[in-house]
């Protein structure tokens, strides 16, 4: 069952980018993976740590004096909750602009459109599909 959209700081990211990386991991590990460039101390990572447990990203499991962290999340859904909340706050919940500011800011290349028009085709295919099956998306279906 995949959880619901996950919204993450920026701090938050620069955690779990780390424990997916070293996973299971301690809190030491991860402070010393983020010293260099946070400047983080153990505390303020452990403080984000038990934090982002609380939120339910991440999973904390005791081991003697030792805590244990696993993600909670995959890089999909923190990826999908990031997508959804730039949709939803930046672009009203509007699909087509979101699309047309990523296509104008970038340089997007013929093999990138190329697969942007496969994957259109496909879920056109699929909704297509999906209607033809159903009798209500059927012309004529009573």
């Amino acid at each position: 069952m995949s959880k619901p959209n996950v919204e993450l700081t920026e701090a938050e990211w620069s955690v779990i980018k780390a424990v997916w990386d070293k996973e299971p991991c301690t809190a030491p590990a991860i402070q010393g993976t983020l010293l260099q460039p946070t400047g983080w101390t153990y505390s303020t990572v452990r403080t984000l740590m038990d934090r982002m447990v609380a939120k339910g990203v991440l999973k904390a499991k005791k081991a003697g004096k030792l805590t244990i962290y696993q993600s909670a999340v995959t890089r999909e859904q923190a990826q999908r909750g990031e997508i959804f909340y730039t949709l939803k706050h930046a672009f009203n919940g509007a699909l087509t602009p979101m699309v047309q500011c990523l296509l104008d800011a970038n340089d997007v290349t013929h093999a990138e459109l190329g697969e942007l028009k496969k994957l259109i085709a496909t879920y056109e295919a699929a909704g297509a599909a999906a209607k033809s099956s159903h009798p209500a998306g059927r012309k004529g279906a009573a």
